[in-house]
């Protein structure tokens, strides 16, 4: 396997190259791009393993430039900013960040996260069954009233029309949907679906909790799946 990919969005020279630096010293190839709107064609044209996104950029904006990436890619994104407002990560995670780190954080602590979010992808999408002949993969999927997740595929549909979730959005709802009628509380989904390297908070959890009900309920009011159980977590509803 070559070397991953990482982009790197940052305007400030200095954080910019000490990010480059450490992280190809742990082997990763790095690109580094100071404007928002060249950093756009750049994620979309080229095939990139994972980005980390400032927020504060000349040309567009980090949430901006989440929101137009997450239309066609689903590879991990890290926010990155000096503005510590929870409003700011709660935008970051709603819009399809997997993570949001405030500074100043240290070098070394970027690198895990990186590590971390990579190899939490590539055993998602599978990659470390690549080997396996496709005669005897087996196609798994998922059907609960017009809801149906396939598993392999990573894709969802509600009644017929795909839903585009992200890959986090993704792993939380077959999480749920694979546990039914059992309550979860906000701390166990983060240890269950980001893992005990997650350096998050519970509020992750219900972002994205949030952003899958809009993706496959008709009406977000009507919790036809996802149900919250008041001071206790959230269940899936078979």
């Amino acid at each position: 396997m070559g070397k991953r990919k990482l982009l790197i969005v940052e305007d400030d020279q200095a954080i910019a190259d000490l990010e480059r630096d450490f992280l190809e010293a742990h082997g990763y190839d790095v690109t580094v791009r100071a404007d928002g709107r060249q950093a756009l064609e750049e994620a979309l044209d080229q095939a990139y393993d994972l980005i980390i996104l400032d927020v504060m950029l000349p040309g567009m904006d980090g949430f901006e430039l989440l929101r137009k990436i997450r239309e066609t890619k689903m590879i991990p994104v890290l926010m990155v900013s000096a503005r510590k407002e929870d409003i700011d990560k709660i935008r970051g995670l709603g819009l399809g960040a997997d993570d949001y780190v405030t500074k100043p954080f240290s070098p070394t602590e970027l690198v895990a996260r990186v590590k971390a979010h990579l190899e939490r992808y590539a055993r998602l999408t599978g990659a470390a069954a690549e080997a396996v002949p496709s005669s005897v993969r087996k196609s798994r999927e998922l059907s609960i009233r017009g809801l149906v997740i396939q598993v392999d595929a990573r894709r969802v549909t509600i009644r017929g029309e795909e839903a585009a979730l992200t890959a986090k959005e993704f792993d939380l709802l077959l999480f749920l949907a694979e546990n039914p009628d059992r309550v979860y509380s906000k701390e166990a989904l983060l240890d269950k679906v980001w893992g005990i390297d997650h350096f998050g908070d519970a509020a992750t959890v219900t972002v994205h909790i949030g952003k899958i009900r809009d993706k496959i309920q008709k009406d977000p009011s009507q919790h036809q799946f996802i149900e919250t159980v008041w001071g206790a977590g959230y269940r899936f509803k078979v």
